[in-house]
């Protein structure tokens, strides 16, 4: 069977409002997808794989699940997880790939993960920032420290790159992760 350019198009539409919509994310959200979805189906591979519009984001309580399955802690210092309060420590709006990078790098290093930043205010701005859902804030530790450094390039400056393309920087009193992509999973 062969489609037009035009059904094509509808068809992507219709599929990237589902899917989003299947993953948590709003009807209002999944609409708009719909709507932007002929616009990437114009690009590239490359440009619409990377466009913000089709990437699915969890709730709080979709990323947390996602989390306690695969064994990984979070801990908050205000007790919270509003995203609007920089003291709390939320995962409303994360990126789904970034919530699977922090699980492969658990399984793949063996080591105990504990988050304590995600999407929360108060972090910098910017494309890949922790408000746009591709970074995490983990804890220290020998384990998951001994993992990074021993496993993934020094770029300098604190920061190692993993053979996918993700960024671990070692700030003073924890990890701060740019997931670009899931990690492999």
């Amino acid at each position: 069977m062969r489609l037009t350019r035009r059904a094509l198009t509808g068809l992507l539409g219709t599929v990237a409002a589902a899917a989003l919509t299947l993953s948590g994310t709003t009807s209002a959200q999944a609409a708009q997808a719909a709507r932007t979805a002929p616009a990437a189906a114009s690009q590239s591979p490359s440009q619409a794989a990377g466009s913000p519009q089709l990437l699915a984001k969890l709730t709080h309580a979709q990323a947390t699940a996602k989390f306690r399955a695969a064994g990984i802690t979070w801990t908050s210092s205000g007790g919270c997880s509003d995203r609007n309060n920089p003291t709390c420590t939320s995962f409303d709006g994360l990126r789904s790939a970034t919530a699977d990078g922090a699980i492969t790098l658990k399984r793949a290093s063996g080591c105990a993960v504990r988050l304590t930043g995600g999407t929360e205010t108060g972090h910098a701005s910017g494309t890949y920032s922790h408000w746009n859902g591709y970074k995490l804030d983990m804890s220290l530790s020998s384990c998951l420290t001994n993992y990074i450094t021993g496993t993934f390039t020094s770029i300098g400056g604190s920061k190692w790159k993993s053979a996918s393309g993700n960024i671990y920087y070692r700030e003073s009193n924890h990890w701060d992760v740019t997931y670009y992509n899931c990690g492999g999973c």
